[in-house]
């Protein structure tokens, strides 16, 4: 589910059928009803999968661009777009020590997002996570149990994956279409 590129699929010697955690997301951020909603990639590599996302919801989408000088120090933030006033979502496939999400959360903030969430499938959380998860401005993070999670977090709401995996193999074993099963491709 979520792969981090689509070439790993490359990797297996047997069809694979890659899921996204679309289906699982998209009917929560819905049900938020929110009039200012607007998608935003944490990152360049993750327009594709905001795009997807914002077309799917009919709404707007930005780019949070970072600069890094070292491997995992983010240098300088920005973002590329309006978000004045909206309720920001960002959408990713993972999240490691969310220093990254934490900067960008409240950068968001300081350009005038009324919230920042963030939906991202596979929630690694190494190092300060958690820590930063909770000091930072975030309303919420959305994450699958892809991954069990190390610790509670007020601030973190975890949706099942497994209705998806189990309605797609049960459609494999029995030769019917999995495509019921996908909202974004």
């Amino acid at each position: 589910m979520d792969l981090h590129a689509d070439q790993i699929q490359g990797f297996f010697n047997i069809p694979v059928d890659h899921l996204y955690a679309s289906t699982i997301f998209i009917p929560y951020m819905q049900a938020l009803n929110s009039k200012n909603l607007i998608i935003a990639s944490p990152d360049t590599g993750g327009t594709k999968r905001a795009k997807a996302y914002a077309n799917h919801l009919g709404v707007e989408m930005v780019i949070c661009y970072k600069h890094r000088e070292k491997s995992n120090e983010v240098a300088s933030l920005t973002v590329i777009g309006d978000v004045k006033g909206k309720d920001v979502i960002i959408v990713d496939d993972m999240i490691d020590t969310a220093g990254t999400l934490a900067k960008a959360t409240d950068m968001l903030i300081e350009k005038g997002a009324k919230t920042v969430r963030a939906f991202i499938t596979h929630p690694v959380l190494s190092g300060n996570a958690y820590e930063n998860i909770e000091n930072s401005k975030l309303t919420e993070l959305v994450v699958t149990d892809s991954i069990p999670l190390k610790q509670k977090c007020d601030k973190i709401k975890v949706m099942s994956a497994a209705n998806l995996f189990g309605a797609v193999i049960k459609s494999v074993e029995n030769n019917e279409s999995i495509s019921k099963n996908f909202i974004l491709v």
